[in-house]
Protein backbone atom coordinates (compact mmCIF):
# COMPACT_ATOMS: atom_id res chain seq x y z
CA UNK A 1 0.00 0.00 0.00
CA UNK A 2 1.79 3.11 -0.80
CA UNK A 3 0.60 7.09 -0.13
CA UNK A 4 2.37 9.06 -2.53
CA UNK A 5 1.71 11.86 -5.07
CA UNK A 6 2.73 13.74 -7.84
CA UNK A 7 4.04 16.52 -5.32
CA UNK A 8 5.89 13.40 -3.11
CA UNK A 9 9.58 15.05 -3.31
CA UNK A 10 8.70 18.82 -2.16
CA UNK A 11 11.16 19.58 0.86
CA UNK A 12 9.75 18.59 4.28
CA UNK A 13 9.12 21.45 6.81
CA UNK A 14 11.15 21.10 9.93
CA UNK A 15 9.55 19.08 13.02
CA UNK A 16 7.69 20.89 15.53
CA UNK A 17 9.40 19.57 18.47
CA UNK A 18 7.69 22.53 20.99
CA UNK A 19 4.09 20.91 19.92
CA UNK A 20 5.89 17.64 20.69
CA UNK A 21 6.85 19.00 23.76
CA UNK A 22 3.77 20.84 24.73
CA UNK A 23 1.57 17.88 23.91
CA UNK A 24 3.90 15.65 25.94
CA UNK A 25 3.16 17.63 28.96
CA UNK A 26 -0.40 18.18 28.65
CA UNK A 27 -0.56 14.41 28.31
CA UNK A 28 1.59 13.47 31.36
CA UNK A 29 -0.34 15.87 33.76
CA UNK A 30 -3.46 14.40 32.64
CA UNK A 31 -2.79 11.02 33.12
CA UNK A 32 -1.65 11.86 36.21
CA UNK A 33 -4.65 13.01 37.66
CA UNK A 34 -6.45 9.80 35.90
CA UNK A 35 -4.09 7.45 36.79
CA UNK A 36 -5.21 8.82 40.09
CA UNK A 37 -8.55 9.05 40.20
CA UNK A 38 -9.08 5.53 38.80
CA UNK A 39 -6.88 4.16 41.62
CA UNK A 40 -8.54 5.63 44.03
CA UNK A 41 -12.14 4.41 42.59
CA UNK A 42 -11.24 0.88 42.72
CA UNK A 43 -9.10 1.40 46.32
CA UNK A 44 -12.53 2.99 47.66
CA UNK A 45 -14.95 0.62 46.01
CA UNK A 46 -12.67 -2.43 47.19
CA UNK A 47 -11.94 -0.86 50.84
CA UNK A 48 -15.69 -0.40 50.84
CA UNK A 49 -16.39 -4.38 50.74
CA UNK A 50 -17.38 -4.20 47.57
CA UNK A 51 -16.43 -7.32 45.13
CA UNK A 52 -16.01 -8.36 41.79
CA UNK A 53 -19.03 -7.32 39.91
CA UNK A 54 -18.25 -3.59 41.31
CA UNK A 55 -14.63 -3.12 40.03
CA UNK A 56 -15.95 -4.93 36.66
CA UNK A 57 -19.15 -2.24 36.55
CA UNK A 58 -16.62 0.37 36.85
CA UNK A 59 -14.01 -0.81 34.38
CA UNK A 60 -16.81 -1.35 31.77
CA UNK A 61 -18.00 2.16 32.33
CA UNK A 62 -14.49 3.29 30.98
CA UNK A 63 -14.61 0.96 28.43
CA UNK A 64 -18.08 0.74 26.96
CA UNK A 65 -18.51 4.39 25.36
CA UNK A 66 -14.61 3.80 23.69
CA UNK A 67 -15.83 0.78 21.61
CA UNK A 68 -19.51 2.02 20.79
CA UNK A 69 -18.59 5.05 19.93
CA UNK A 70 -15.55 4.58 17.80
CA UNK A 71 -16.75 5.40 14.63
CA UNK A 72 -18.52 8.50 15.41
CA UNK A 73 -15.46 9.72 17.23
CA UNK A 74 -13.01 8.83 14.21
CA UNK A 75 -15.06 10.83 12.28
CA UNK A 76 -15.47 14.05 14.77
CA UNK A 77 -11.16 13.26 15.14
CA UNK A 78 -11.03 13.35 11.25
CA UNK A 79 -13.45 16.23 10.48
CA UNK A 80 -13.89 18.56 13.50
CA UNK A 81 -11.23 21.35 14.55
CA UNK A 82 -8.88 19.51 16.70
CA UNK A 83 -8.46 22.82 19.21
CA UNK A 84 -12.34 22.78 19.11
CA UNK A 85 -12.62 18.87 19.93
CA UNK A 86 -10.22 19.11 22.85
CA UNK A 87 -11.05 22.68 24.75
CA UNK A 88 -15.20 21.37 24.64
CA UNK A 89 -14.52 18.10 25.72
CA UNK A 90 -11.50 19.21 28.26
CA UNK A 91 -13.88 21.39 29.88
CA UNK A 92 -16.94 18.95 29.87
CA UNK A 93 -14.64 16.85 31.32
CA UNK A 94 -13.00 18.75 34.13
CA UNK A 95 -16.69 19.71 35.46
CA UNK A 96 -18.06 15.57 35.31
CA UNK A 97 -14.92 14.86 37.25
CA UNK A 98 -15.62 18.08 39.64
CA UNK A 99 -19.40 16.18 40.09
CA UNK A 100 -17.67 12.73 40.53
CA UNK A 101 -15.56 14.14 43.70
CA UNK A 102 -18.51 14.64 45.44
CA UNK A 103 -20.90 11.66 44.53
CA UNK A 104 -20.72 8.20 46.50
CA UNK A 105 -23.68 5.86 45.64
CA UNK A 106 -21.80 3.95 43.26
CA UNK A 107 -24.89 4.27 40.30
CA UNK A 108 -23.94 7.55 40.32
CA UNK A 109 -20.45 7.13 40.25
CA UNK A 110 -20.52 4.77 37.20
CA UNK A 111 -22.39 7.18 35.53
CA UNK A 112 -20.36 9.78 36.03
CA UNK A 113 -17.68 7.52 34.62
CA UNK A 114 -19.31 6.62 31.40
CA UNK A 115 -19.44 10.54 31.01
CA UNK A 116 -15.99 10.60 31.04
CA UNK A 117 -15.43 7.86 28.82
CA UNK A 118 -17.40 9.53 26.67
CA UNK A 119 -15.42 12.38 26.29
CA UNK A 120 -12.11 10.18 25.90
CA UNK A 121 -13.84 8.33 23.36
CA UNK A 122 -13.75 11.59 21.38
CA UNK A 123 -10.15 13.36 22.76
CA UNK A 124 -8.29 10.05 22.52
CA UNK A 125 -7.95 9.77 18.47
CA UNK A 126 -7.68 13.57 17.88
CA UNK A 127 -4.67 13.41 20.08
CA UNK A 128 -3.65 10.27 18.69
CA UNK A 129 -4.23 11.41 14.83
CA UNK A 130 -2.63 15.03 16.12
CA UNK A 131 0.60 14.01 16.97
CA UNK A 132 2.26 12.25 13.84
CA UNK A 133 1.43 15.72 12.14
CA UNK A 134 4.00 17.44 14.07
CA UNK A 135 7.55 15.67 13.35
CA UNK A 136 9.49 14.10 9.95
CA UNK A 137 8.86 11.17 8.98
CA UNK A 138 12.40 10.16 10.49
CA UNK A 139 11.47 11.68 13.87
CA UNK A 140 8.57 8.96 14.24
CA UNK A 141 10.46 7.05 16.72
CA UNK A 142 11.79 9.63 18.27
CA UNK A 143 8.47 11.56 18.81
CA UNK A 144 6.77 8.65 19.94
CA UNK A 145 9.24 7.65 22.74
CA UNK A 146 9.24 11.27 23.85
CA UNK A 147 5.12 10.84 24.07
CA UNK A 148 5.58 7.29 25.98
CA UNK A 149 7.49 9.14 28.35
CA UNK A 150 5.29 11.52 29.34
CA UNK A 151 2.42 9.29 29.59
CA UNK A 152 4.50 6.21 31.71
CA UNK A 153 5.45 9.65 34.34
CA UNK A 154 2.24 10.46 34.86
CA UNK A 155 1.20 6.75 34.92
CA UNK A 156 4.18 6.59 37.65
CA UNK A 157 2.94 9.70 39.70
CA UNK A 158 -0.85 8.51 39.60
CA UNK A 159 -1.31 5.37 41.23
CA UNK A 160 1.24 6.06 43.74
CA UNK A 161 -0.68 9.68 44.56
CA UNK A 162 -3.79 7.32 44.84
CA UNK A 163 -2.11 4.76 47.61
CA UNK A 164 -0.90 8.13 49.97
CA UNK A 165 -4.24 10.23 49.12
CA UNK A 166 -6.71 7.56 49.58
CA UNK A 167 -5.33 6.50 52.74
CA UNK A 168 -5.61 10.19 53.99
CA UNK A 169 -8.33 11.81 52.69
CA UNK A 170 -10.25 9.09 50.72
CA UNK A 171 -11.66 9.70 46.89
CA UNK A 172 -12.51 13.04 47.17
CA UNK A 173 -9.06 14.78 47.01
CA UNK A 174 -7.94 12.48 44.20
CA UNK A 175 -10.81 12.91 42.17
CA UNK A 176 -10.96 16.78 42.68
CA UNK A 177 -7.00 16.67 41.11
CA UNK A 178 -7.93 14.84 38.04
CA UNK A 179 -10.42 17.42 37.14
CA UNK A 180 -7.92 20.43 37.05
CA UNK A 181 -5.88 17.51 34.96
CA UNK A 182 -8.46 17.90 32.61
CA UNK A 183 -7.44 21.77 31.62
CA UNK A 184 -4.17 20.38 30.53
CA UNK A 185 -5.95 19.38 27.56
CA UNK A 186 -7.46 22.96 27.57
CA UNK A 187 -4.45 24.31 27.13
CA UNK A 188 -3.03 21.85 24.59
CA UNK A 189 -5.87 22.84 22.21
CA UNK A 190 -5.35 26.79 22.55
CA UNK A 191 -1.49 26.24 22.63
CA UNK A 192 -0.85 24.15 20.09
CA UNK A 193 0.44 25.58 16.63
CA UNK A 194 -0.58 22.12 14.84
CA UNK A 195 -4.25 21.64 14.30
CA UNK A 196 -6.23 19.53 11.63
CA UNK A 197 -9.39 18.46 11.46
CA UNK A 198 -12.03 21.36 10.07
CA UNK A 199 -11.45 23.76 7.36
CA UNK A 200 -8.17 21.50 6.69
CA UNK A 201 -9.90 18.27 6.33
CA UNK A 202 -11.94 20.07 3.41
CA UNK A 203 -8.59 20.53 1.26
CA UNK A 204 -7.12 17.48 2.31
CA UNK A 205 -5.87 15.38 -0.76
CA UNK A 206 -6.39 11.73 -1.51
CA UNK A 207 -5.20 8.53 -0.33
CA UNK A 208 -3.35 5.71 -2.11
CA UNK A 209 -3.12 6.24 -5.59
CA UNK A 210 -5.86 8.75 -5.71
CA UNK A 211 -8.11 7.06 -4.36
CA UNK A 212 -10.61 9.02 -1.38
CA UNK A 213 -9.05 8.90 1.83
CA UNK A 214 -12.92 8.20 3.14
CA UNK A 215 -12.31 4.46 1.60
CA UNK A 216 -9.06 4.33 3.58
CA UNK A 217 -9.72 0.98 5.71
CA UNK A 218 -8.01 -0.42 8.75
CA UNK A 219 -8.74 -3.91 8.16
CA UNK A 220 -7.50 -3.81 3.82
CA UNK A 221 -4.38 -3.37 5.54
CA UNK A 222 -2.99 -7.00 6.23
CA UNK A 223 -0.12 -6.14 9.06
CA UNK A 224 -2.19 -3.04 10.88
CA UNK A 225 -5.45 -5.99 10.54
CA UNK A 226 -2.82 -8.70 12.65
CA UNK A 227 -1.63 -6.34 15.07
CA UNK A 228 -5.28 -4.96 16.22
CA UNK A 229 -6.47 -8.38 16.33
CA UNK A 230 -3.20 -9.57 18.20
CA UNK A 231 -3.49 -6.98 20.64
CA UNK A 232 -7.60 -7.44 21.22
CA UNK A 233 -7.42 -10.77 21.32
CA UNK A 234 -4.80 -11.14 24.13
CA UNK A 235 -6.68 -8.10 26.00
CA UNK A 236 -9.76 -9.97 25.75
CA UNK A 237 -8.20 -13.56 27.09
CA UNK A 238 -6.23 -12.21 29.82
CA UNK A 239 -8.62 -8.99 31.04
CA UNK A 240 -10.07 -10.74 33.67
CA UNK A 241 -6.95 -9.81 35.87
CA UNK A 242 -7.57 -6.27 35.31
CA UNK A 243 -10.41 -6.85 37.89
CA UNK A 244 -8.32 -9.39 40.34
CA UNK A 245 -5.26 -7.29 40.25
CA UNK A 246 -6.65 -5.03 43.39
CA UNK A 247 -7.56 -8.22 45.34
CA UNK A 248 -4.45 -10.03 44.53
CA UNK A 249 -2.29 -7.36 46.28
CA UNK A 250 -4.86 -5.82 48.90
CA UNK A 251 -6.41 -9.54 50.25
CA UNK A 252 -4.30 -12.54 48.84
CA UNK A 253 -1.15 -10.86 49.38
CA UNK A 254 -2.13 -7.91 52.18
CA UNK A 255 -0.22 -4.88 51.30
CA UNK A 256 -1.54 -1.73 51.88
CA UNK A 257 -3.21 1.20 49.72
CA UNK A 258 0.08 2.31 49.78
CA UNK A 259 2.08 -0.56 48.51
CA UNK A 260 -0.41 -1.01 45.74
CA UNK A 261 0.04 2.30 43.78
CA UNK A 262 4.39 1.68 44.52
CA UNK A 263 3.62 -1.87 42.74
CA UNK A 264 1.44 -0.32 39.94
CA UNK A 265 4.29 2.79 39.87
CA UNK A 266 6.77 0.91 39.12
CA UNK A 267 5.94 -0.92 35.90
CA UNK A 268 5.34 2.46 34.62
CA UNK A 269 8.82 3.06 35.38
CA UNK A 270 9.46 -0.15 33.01
CA UNK A 271 7.08 1.12 30.60
CA UNK A 272 9.61 4.54 30.77
CA UNK A 273 12.64 2.69 29.92
CA UNK A 274 11.44 0.46 27.36
CA UNK A 275 9.84 3.38 25.34
CA UNK A 276 13.08 4.47 24.54
CA UNK A 277 14.88 1.57 24.32
CA UNK A 278 12.22 0.13 21.43
CA UNK A 279 12.13 3.52 19.99
CA UNK A 280 16.04 2.61 18.98
CA UNK A 281 14.87 -0.78 17.17
CA UNK A 282 12.32 1.27 15.26
CA UNK A 283 14.04 3.70 14.06
CA UNK A 284 16.42 1.39 12.65
CA UNK A 285 14.03 -0.33 10.77
CA UNK A 286 11.99 0.25 7.78
CA UNK A 287 10.19 -2.89 8.08
CA UNK A 288 6.76 -2.77 9.44
CA UNK A 289 6.64 -6.69 9.55
CA UNK A 290 9.46 -6.42 12.17
CA UNK A 291 7.08 -4.10 14.21
CA UNK A 292 4.26 -6.49 14.09
CA UNK A 293 5.90 -8.98 14.81
CA UNK A 294 8.01 -7.03 17.88
CA UNK A 295 4.07 -6.12 19.11
CA UNK A 296 2.93 -9.91 18.86
CA UNK A 297 6.28 -11.36 20.83
CA UNK A 298 5.67 -8.70 23.47
CA UNK A 299 2.35 -10.10 23.98
CA UNK A 300 3.65 -13.84 24.88
CA UNK A 301 6.28 -12.63 27.03
CA UNK A 302 3.96 -10.48 28.85
CA UNK A 303 1.22 -13.79 29.11
CA UNK A 304 4.18 -15.81 30.43
CA UNK A 305 4.56 -13.72 33.29
CA UNK A 306 1.14 -13.58 34.32
CA UNK A 307 1.28 -16.77 36.26
CA UNK A 308 4.59 -16.20 37.36
CA UNK A 309 2.49 -13.35 39.54
CA UNK A 310 0.11 -15.75 40.55
CA UNK A 311 2.53 -17.57 42.60
CA UNK A 312 4.42 -15.03 44.66
CA UNK A 313 5.04 -15.12 48.62
CA UNK A 314 4.60 -11.13 49.41
CA UNK A 315 3.67 -8.29 47.08
CA UNK A 316 7.05 -7.20 46.92
CA UNK A 317 7.79 -10.36 44.45
CA UNK A 318 5.83 -8.71 41.57
CA UNK A 319 7.63 -5.45 41.66
CA UNK A 320 10.21 -7.27 39.36
CA UNK A 321 7.73 -8.92 37.28
CA UNK A 322 5.97 -6.16 37.17
CA UNK A 323 9.60 -4.15 35.65
CA UNK A 324 9.79 -6.65 33.48
CA UNK A 325 6.21 -6.34 32.00
CA UNK A 326 6.43 -2.41 31.79
CA UNK A 327 9.66 -2.53 29.45
CA UNK A 328 7.46 -4.88 26.95
CA UNK A 329 4.44 -2.73 27.51
CA UNK A 330 6.25 0.58 26.54
CA UNK A 331 7.81 -1.16 23.66
CA UNK A 332 4.96 -2.45 22.57
CA UNK A 333 2.92 1.11 22.76
CA UNK A 334 6.21 2.18 20.56
CA UNK A 335 6.33 -0.48 17.94
CA UNK A 336 2.39 -0.27 17.52
CA UNK A 337 2.49 3.55 16.59
CA UNK A 338 4.72 3.69 14.51
CA UNK A 339 3.47 0.80 12.53
CA UNK A 340 0.15 2.76 12.50
CA UNK A 341 1.98 6.02 11.99
CA UNK A 342 3.60 4.43 8.71
CA UNK A 343 0.85 2.53 7.45
CA UNK A 344 -2.33 5.04 7.51
CA UNK A 345 -2.66 7.84 5.35
CA UNK A 346 -3.12 11.60 7.61
CA UNK A 347 -6.50 12.26 6.86
CA UNK A 348 -8.16 8.69 7.93
CA UNK A 349 -5.95 8.73 11.08
CA UNK A 350 -8.43 9.69 13.74
CA UNK A 351 -10.72 7.02 12.01
CA UNK A 352 -7.74 4.77 12.01
CA UNK A 353 -7.01 5.24 15.57
CA UNK A 354 -10.33 5.46 16.72
CA UNK A 355 -10.97 2.08 15.32
CA UNK A 356 -8.48 0.83 16.78
CA UNK A 357 -9.04 1.74 20.37
CA UNK A 358 -12.13 0.60 20.04
CA UNK A 359 -11.62 -2.86 18.93
CA UNK A 360 -9.35 -3.17 22.09
CA UNK A 361 -11.69 -1.64 24.25
CA UNK A 362 -14.40 -3.96 22.86
CA UNK A 363 -12.27 -7.11 23.69
CA UNK A 364 -11.52 -5.56 27.05
CA UNK A 365 -15.16 -5.55 28.14
CA UNK A 366 -15.14 -9.15 27.50
CA UNK A 367 -12.25 -9.15 29.81
CA UNK A 368 -14.00 -7.10 32.33
CA UNK A 369 -16.99 -8.95 32.45
CA UNK A 370 -15.47 -12.16 32.44
CA UNK A 371 -13.20 -11.36 35.52
CA UNK A 372 -16.63 -9.57 37.88
CA UNK A 373 -18.00 -13.24 37.92
CA UNK A 374 -14.74 -15.41 37.71
CA UNK A 375 -13.66 -13.18 41.32
CA UNK A 376 -16.78 -14.31 42.87
CA UNK A 377 -16.67 -17.74 41.48
CA UNK A 378 -12.64 -18.68 42.21
CA UNK A 379 -9.71 -18.61 43.86
CA UNK A 380 -7.53 -15.42 42.74
CA UNK A 381 -3.91 -16.68 41.92
CA UNK A 382 -5.65 -19.71 39.86
CA UNK A 383 -7.34 -17.02 38.10
CA UNK A 384 -4.33 -15.11 37.33
CA UNK A 385 -2.57 -18.05 35.93
CA UNK A 386 -5.27 -19.19 33.80
CA UNK A 387 -5.51 -16.19 32.69
CA UNK A 388 -2.03 -15.71 31.23
CA UNK A 389 -1.99 -19.54 29.86
CA UNK A 390 -4.82 -17.97 28.19
CA UNK A 391 -3.32 -15.80 26.86
CA UNK A 392 -0.35 -17.40 25.29
CA UNK A 393 -2.38 -19.95 23.97
CA UNK A 394 -3.87 -16.81 22.01
CA UNK A 395 -0.95 -15.93 21.14
CA UNK A 396 0.19 -19.08 20.04
CA UNK A 397 -2.75 -19.31 17.71
CA UNK A 398 -2.39 -16.12 16.11
CA UNK A 399 1.18 -17.22 14.67
CA UNK A 400 0.42 -18.85 11.52
CA UNK A 401 -2.29 -15.29 10.79
CA UNK A 402 0.74 -13.17 11.37
CA UNK A 403 2.86 -15.32 9.00
CA UNK A 404 0.07 -14.79 6.54
CA UNK A 405 -0.43 -11.21 6.59
CA UNK A 406 3.66 -10.46 7.02
CA UNK A 407 3.51 -12.76 3.38
CA UNK A 408 0.35 -10.31 2.25
CA UNK A 409 2.72 -7.55 3.09
CA UNK A 410 5.62 -8.61 1.29
CA UNK A 411 3.72 -8.91 -1.57
CA UNK A 412 2.69 -5.36 -1.87
CA UNK A 413 4.63 -2.44 -1.64
CA UNK A 414 5.63 -0.73 1.36
CA UNK A 415 4.15 2.18 2.58
CA UNK A 416 5.42 5.78 1.87
CA UNK A 417 5.12 9.62 3.26
CA UNK A 418 2.31 10.98 2.26
CA UNK A 419 2.95 13.93 4.28
CA UNK A 420 3.12 15.76 0.77
CA UNK A 421 0.46 14.69 -0.77
CA UNK A 422 -2.56 14.85 2.15
CA UNK A 423 -0.82 17.45 5.01
CA UNK A 424 -2.36 17.49 8.04
CA UNK A 425 -3.61 20.82 8.07
CA UNK A 426 0.12 22.38 8.47
CA UNK A 427 1.50 20.30 5.81
CA UNK A 428 3.67 18.35 8.76
CA UNK A 429 4.85 15.15 8.22
CA UNK A 430 3.65 11.99 9.94
CA UNK A 431 4.66 10.88 13.12
CA UNK A 432 4.78 8.08 15.52
CA UNK A 433 2.22 8.13 18.25
CA UNK A 434 1.04 5.81 20.89
CA UNK A 435 -2.51 4.13 21.20
CA UNK A 436 -3.51 3.24 24.92
CA UNK A 437 -4.07 -0.16 25.20
CA UNK A 438 -5.29 -2.23 28.18
CA UNK A 439 -1.94 -3.89 29.45
CA UNK A 440 -2.13 -8.06 29.26
CA UNK A 441 -1.04 -8.20 32.78
CA UNK A 442 -2.72 -6.67 35.43
CA UNK A 443 -3.77 -2.94 36.39
CA UNK A 444 -5.80 -1.29 39.19
CA UNK A 445 -7.43 0.68 36.62
CA UNK A 446 -7.65 -1.47 33.24
CA UNK A 447 -7.77 0.61 30.61
CA UNK A 448 -7.35 3.88 33.00
CA UNK A 449 -9.68 6.11 30.96
CA UNK A 450 -6.66 8.21 30.01
CA UNK A 451 -6.75 11.59 28.97
CA UNK A 452 -4.37 10.82 26.44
Amino acid sequence: MSFTSAVAAAPEPPSRWSDVYLAAVARGVSVCGDFLAATALVLTLQGSGAGGYAVAALLLAKTVPMAALAPVAGRIADRVDSRTVLVIAGLGQAVTCAALAFVSHPVAVIALVTLLSVGLAVTQPTLAALVPAMVRKEDLARASATNQTAATVGMMAGPALAGVLVGQFGATVPLLIDAVSYLALVAAGLLLRTRRGGAAAATAGTGDGGRPAATWSLWRDPLLRAMVVAIAAVVGAVGAINVAHVFLVRETLGASETVFGIIEAVEMAGMLVGAWLFARLARRTADDRFLVWGVLVQLGVMCLLTPVAAVVATALWLIPIWIVTGLLSGGMNVFSGVAMANRVPAESRGRAFATFGGTIQAAGMFGFFAGGVLVEQMPIRPLFAAAGLAGVTVVLALVPSTVRATRAARLGSAPTDDRAAVGDGDGAAPSATTVPVDRPVATAAGYGGNHE
